[in-house]
């Protein structure tokens, strides 16, 4: 098949299986969006893995194994794609979207598209992919609807399926932009508070349809002080009673959001289309945990969830502010304005992702 074919496959999919990246993506400089393009339908694949109602954690464990031999050690795709696409695919739940279906039976397009970027890149892309589908299965093993032991269990749950493609974007950034090797290391430290910020929103926003889908990823010991704990709150879905908490985990995420905002004033103002593919980002998380604080009472993530018109009100404000240092400050600080904060926005902001390899969960 031609590279052109694949390339128009890739196009295709990518707004079929998230509407947020097929945004936020084709921001990027050309070169760059195909490669962060492909390397989130990998980690769709990963997540179409993890999210399976129907299989089991071991059935986990050796579908991530299978996926990343046939992507292979130095991403240049090995092994044929097609049997494990095929049986993957046929034991997928019925209620998997058709789309992230047809994604997982098109495997091999998309490992062919990685095996054409440059060793660089294959490192970067496939570094993440191996650390979240070794992650995520051990998650799946210790899945409970009493939500996760501690918050460093999430931060490490985030770690996993977010912080580590901050990582892997930062990658490709330096590589685009050379100029930002001196701000390697400290991007490489807020990446992953950028990527626990998304995700810790998702998290939040997407509390209750979690829990239909037997999974809670809040950390109990944040709500300890319930009576019957967060189990019982969550099972008579009384969301008033979880208020404390999930105002306090809104406060870690506005932090990390925080960091996030110091990542992006790193890229230098020239570099738009980057900056733009953060700013919208965080500032549709932002707005996003402002419905969260404004509505805690909310048992459900429509109720929650962002207009398309506010959608088009941050794209519009971003790209405005974008040139500007101080105006894109002074536009974070109006969206997170009544946001509740950490006193000490550091205290929950690991100093670099590896940190949070090393512990097992508890």
């Amino acid at each position: 098949m031609s590279a052109d074919r694949d390339l128009s496959f890739q196009n295709d999919i990518l707004p079929r299986v998230s509407r947020t990246f097929a945004l936020t993506i084709p921001q990027l400089p050309p070169p760059l969006a195909t490669v962060v393009a492909n390397a989130y339908l990998l980690c769709r694949i990963a997540d179409t893995i993890e999210d399976d109602p129907e299989l089991d954690a071991a059935a986990k464990t050796a579908a991530m194994a299978d996926f990343l031999a046939v992507i292979g050690a130095d991403g240049a795709g090995n092994h044929d794609a097609g049997p494990f696409a095929a049986d993957l695919a046929a034991r997928l739940s019925k209620r998997t979207r058709r789309a992230d279906r047809e994604l997982v039976e098109q495997t091999a397009i998309v490992v062919r598209i990685l095996s054409r970027f440059s060793p660089t890149q294959r490192r970067a892309v496939l570094r993440c992919v191996e650390t979240m589908c070794g992650g995520m299965p051990e998650f799946q093993a210790h899945k409970t609807l009493d939500g996760l032991p501690a918050l460093v269990d999430l931060e490490r749950y985030c770690y996993f399926v977010a912080g580590i493609v901050g990582e892997m974007l930062t990658d490709l950034f330096c590589e685009h932009c050379p100029e930002l090797a001196r701000h390697r290391n400290e991007m490489m430290a807020l990446s992953v508070c950028f990527g626990q910020g998304l995700q810790m929103t998702n998290i939040l926003k997407d509390i209750w349809e979690d829990r239909d889908a037997n999974t809670c990823w809040l950390p109990r010991s944040i709500f300890r002080d319930l009576e019957g704990g967060l189990s019982r709150a969550m099972r008579d879905r009384d969301s008033s009673a979880m208020t404390g908490g999930i105002e306090q985990l809104v406060g870690i995420a506005h932090a990390h959001l925080r960091a996030a905002l110091r990542y992006t004033l790193l890229i230098p103002r020239r570099e738009v289309g980057i900056r733009r593919f953060c700013l919208w980002a965080i500032g549709m998380a932002v707005i996003t945990l402002r419905q969260i604080d404004r509505s805690p009472g909310y048992d459900n993530g429509s109720d929650v969830k962002i207009s398309r018109r506010a959608v088009r009100a941050t794209v519009m404000t971003c790209n405005v502010a974008q040139y500007s240092n101080r105006m894109v400050r002074l536009l974070f600080a109006w969206a997170s304005r009544g946001l509740p904060l950490l006193a000490d926005e550091q205290a929950t902001c690991p100093p670099q992702g590896a940190r949070l390899t090393s512990d097992r969960l508890a």
